[in-house]
């Protein structure tokens, strides 16, 4: 962008006949780009059409383009200032510019003009600067200009008077001010600036009344313009009599007694002037002095006329017991003279102020180990009235813990305490001390203090529940939550945050806490690996809270975990098992066998417990169906009828054995039954038969121990029951659940009660052909007695459990 190069302007001042002479100096602009701006110069008041300057070719525009491509000024005046002729790209006054309308008193004034060419899109931007001319006169805010002078005054008063306003600014504003000739005055001009230029009037010589009553004056305001413009006003001096005798008091000395808290309206004195003047300089009027405070104009009042003074506002000993009011009596002249005097209330004290109770160096925290005696706060009480009336006794109540204590300096006692404190039983105490004074009627006060007792580390924390009892599911996932303990602490803030942490102590009985971890900050117990019901039952260990005082106080408690049952195992296929190990057998029988004939037995068992062990056998496929039968309890196969001649030599037989789980797991076993002729039945029978001897001694050895042992458990459990009973003298009562027997995995109950508890002993329903497996597991259940709270129903204590599995 090339800078812009500003012509000169020519200015020619006057007018002609044909109106104002305008010279522009045109500033030409060469751009590169499509935006560009130059700048104009015009005189106001110049004729509509004036040309302000080629805009096409100080910016170098093809003028046969304007036209086309729409150029003009954008603007949002409804009345613009300029328009552009688009033929030739001259600018030019659309109507009269009146520069004090436009731009007031601007040093300079500047109209921004925005011009824009289409296709392409160009913006050019035009500054116009409107030329003041001396059009406007100074003038006068008032036509006359009356003033009151003593003819006593001395030669040098000044009298500032009203400045002359132009609206035309610059050197067409006021420059200076002249005075009509005289003998008495002289005029004094000083500039304020920005503010302009202002006259004062100042005596040059004494006037006298008696030669002239008033003096009349020209003043006359110029502006700079060449010729000046003028503006005249009217001065009236007029010569006021002199007033020589003041006002003089009756009473040298006025003083008066005014009790405290007198109604508003109440007289307290009265003041006498006279004048020895005539006329208005002779009339007196009183006032106060304008040396009395706002204060005390609030508090008194005078009549103008009399000169009483009466009380208009609060009195009040306490705040101020003496007053001095300067009373002035002036007379009416046009000069009026002043005398002053002073008069002196003294204010009586009466009882109206109720004591002050005021705490200085007060501890609004005590720690509750405190000994008694200790200091809390220092209780200042005061009383504004006198004498008795400010006398003062203080007390507080006797059902705190706390008393005052008189200190040695009057009015002064110290809020001790005199017992133990305990915050856990009041950890606040709101504090009402009473002061009461001496005077007739007694007046009283009261304020209350807030003392916070501060918490010390002397609770331990209390776990909700002692000892806890969980149930956990076998084959928990590792990793996630399984329960949680929590404790309290009696005490706040850091002696009650606390910590837990699982006791390790490396004991043999202590050994599956370390799969447990606890978050210290909320108690959760999360288990790092899965529990397994057939290889742990129950196991116990101890959790330790911690508190965060100093010292710190901890307590423990111990948890009791029982691990619940699920149905995770499959069932084994126990017979018919071949050699190779798969769940298969041959069975051989003769043909002439009748109906419900034993085929042989399918034998399983389910390591887990109650209905998730639970063996149900069922058909899954056969040859003929109307050859065999499946016992769904015992897992016998038996002959429906007799075999035919038509019967195929070899059936197949496909047994499912499952579970009773909510998820029934199982196992399925594969029988062939090879049909022969009897000779042949007879002579395999013998062959197999010495096997079997070998197998059913070694089952019955087994079964023996199972039994002893299952006995002797059992026999230990009722020795128990009867020492309980023996111990306790409480309602004992045995109630037997008979069910029908039938051969199964389904366990009978026997349900007992022992002190406030009852209790269940499960066991396998035995009978002919069922064999008890070694290893079977055993535990009691703790049944709810609906007599006991909701806390109580379902505790497992310990269980006992026969489960029988079936063979």
């Amino acid at each position: 962008m090339i800078s812009v190069l500003t012509m000169e302007q020519r200015r020619y001042e006057g007018r002609g006949a044909r109106g104002h002479l305008l010279c522009c100096l045109v500033a030409v602009f060469l751009w590169s780009v499509a935006a560009a701006q130059i700048r104009y110069s015009v005189s106001e008041e110049v004729n509509e059409g004036t040309v302000v300057g080629n805009i096409a070719k100080d910016l170098g525009l093809d003028k046969s383009s304007l036209k086309g491509r729409k150029y003009r000024i954008v603007s949002s005046n409804t009345d613009p200032l300029f328009y552009v002729n688009q033929n030739d790209g001259i600018l030019y006054v659309s109507r009269k510019i009146d520069r004090e309308e436009v731009c007031a008193q601007s040093s300079t004034c500047l109209i921004n003009l925005k011009t824009v060419l289409e296709n392409p899109l160009e913006v050019h931007y035009i500054e116009v600067e409107v030329l003041d001319i001396n059009d406007h006169s100074p003038s006068f805010p008032e036509k006359q200009i009356i003033l009151e002078i003593s003819e006593s005054v001395l030669p040098g008063v000044r009298i500032p008077l009203k400045a002359s306003s132009d609206p035309d600014g610059g050197p067409f504003s006021v420059q200076r001010y002249k005075l009509s000739p005289n003998d008495h005055f002289h005029l004094e001009v000083k500039d304020k600036g920005e503010d302009g230029k202002i006259p004062i009037l100042i005596v040059q010589k004494s006037l006298d009344r008696e030669a002239a009553r008033s003096h009349s004056l020209v003043l006359t305001a110029l502006d700079g313009g060449k010729p000046p413009k003028t503006g005249n006003v009217n001065i009236l001096v007029n010569v006021l009599d002199i007033n020589d005798n003041a006002p003089v008091f009756s009473q040298d000395v006025y003083s008066v007694m005014l009790d405290e808290n007198a109604p508003v309206g109440t007289a307290v004195a009265q003041v006498n002037a006279t004048d020895l003047d005539d006329g208005p300089n002779g009339e007196v009027v009183y006032s106060f002095s304008n040396s009395v405070s706002h204060r005390l104009l609030k508090t008194f009042d005078i009549n103008p006329s009399t000169g009483e003074i009466t009380v208009k506002g609060l009195i009040n000993y306490e705040e101020k017991d003496r007053y001095e009011i300067e009373i002035q009596a002036s007379d009416k002249g046009l000069a009026p003279l002043v005398t002053q005097k002073s008069v002196i209330i003294k204010i009586v004290d009466v009882n109206d102020n109720a004591p002050e109770i005021e705490v200085t160096s007060f501890s609004s925290s005590i720690p509750e180990d405190s000994r008694p005696g200790t200091t809390v706060a220092l209780i200042s009480v005061n009383d504004l009235d006198s004498g008795l009336n400010g006398k003062v006794f203080c007390s507080i109540s006797d059902d705190v813990p706390f008393t005052l204590s008189p200190s040695l300096k009057d009015k002064m006692y110290s809020l001790v305490t005199k017992s133990p404190l305990d915050r856990e039983k009041q950890s606040h105490y709101d504090l009402t001390i009473t002061a009461k004074d001496a005077g007739q009627p007694p007046l009283s006060s009261e304020k209350t203090i807030s003392v916070v007792v501060s918490d010390v580390n002397d609770n331990s924390p209390e776990f909700s529940l002692s000892p806890y009892t969980f149930y956990v599911a076998e084959a928990n996932e590792p990793g996630t939550s399984v329960f949680s303990v929590k404790a309290f602490d009696r005490d706040e803030d850091d002696n009650a945050l606390i910590t837990y942490h699982i006791l390790r102590d490396g004991s043999e009985g202590n050994k599956l806490s370390s799969f447990l971890n606890i978050n210290s900050e909320n108690g959760v117990i999360t288990a790092l690996k899965s529990f397994d019901f057939e290889t742990v039952k129950t196991f116990q260990f101890q959790v330790v809270a911690t508190d965060s005082g100093t010292p710190s106080l901890s307590s423990n408690v111990t948890v009791n975990v029982f691990i619940l049952d699920q149905n995770d195992n499959a069932p084994v296929i126990l017979y018919p098992v071949s050699s190779n190990g798969s769940a298969e057998g041959v069975e051989e029988i003769p043909r002439n066998v009748n109906a419900a004939h034993l085929v042989t037995k399918v034998r399983a068992y389910d390591a887990d417990i109650g209905y998730n062990g639970w063996l149900l056998f069922s058909l899954q496929e056969v040859t003929e169906h109307s050859l065999f039968a499946l016992d769904r309890y015992t897992g016998q196969i038996r002959t429906l009828r007799s075999f035919t001649e038509t019967d195929e030599a070899e059936q197949k037989l496909v047994i499912l054995v499952k579970d009773n789980g909510n998820v029934s797991l199982s196992a399925t076993a594969t029988v062939i039954v090879k049909v022969v002729e009897p000779k042949e039945a007879f002579a395999a029978s013998d062959v197999k038969s010495a096997t079997n001897d070998d197998e059913e001694s070694n089952v019955t050895f087994y079964l023996m121990i199972t039994l002893a042992s299952v006995s002797a458990l059992f026999l230990i459990s009722i020795i128990v029951l009867i020492a309980m009973q023996c111990s306790k003298s409480t309602d004992y009562t045995s109630k037997y659940l008979q069910e029908t027997n039938y051969d199964g995995t389904l366990c009978h109950s026997i349900q007992y009660r022992s002190g406030e508890k009852r209790y269940m002993l499960v066991g396998p329903r035995m009978s002919i052909g069922s064999t008890i497996v070694p290893g079977s597991h055993a535990n009691t259940l703790v049944l709810p007695d609906r007599r006991r709270t909701s806390t109580e129903v379902g505790m497992l204590k310990h269980t006992l459990i026969y489960n029988n599995h079936y063979l």
